[in-house]
């Protein structure tokens, strides 16, 4: 059984004990958050595809973690004009663990 969710703009996929590492969402370690945007629900009777969105299914994650993630650099730069530009950026993200799929 799988779902594949909407959150930050990103799409994800989901299954009961996976960890997965989203957009940084406001909530405190060890919270019980609710994912409601299921875009498609895989069980044992089939596959669902929902348009948008399946009706009734949720995603029930816990949150382990906040973190950032690996620097990426970036350089801008214009030839023969001296213009750079270096810069470095650390995405931010929270760690989550399903605990438990509801298929609608």
């Amino acid at each position: 059984m799988y779902v594949i969710i909407r959150t930050g703009d990103k799409q994800f996929r989901a299954e009961p004990g996976m960890t997965l590492k989203v957009p940084t969402i406001s909530a405190e370690v060890g919270d019980t958050i609710t994912f409601d945007e299921v875009l498609v629900a895989s069980t044992d009777a089939g596959v669902t595809v929902g348009s948008p969105v399946v009706d009734g299914a949720s995603v029930v994650a816990e949150v382990v973690s906040h973190g950032r993630g690996k620097k990426i650099t970036v350089f801008k730069w214009k030839r023969r004009k001296n213009y750079r530009r270096k810069k470095g950026h650390r995405q931010g993200f929270t760690e989550v663990r399903v605990a438990e799929i509801r298929a609608g």
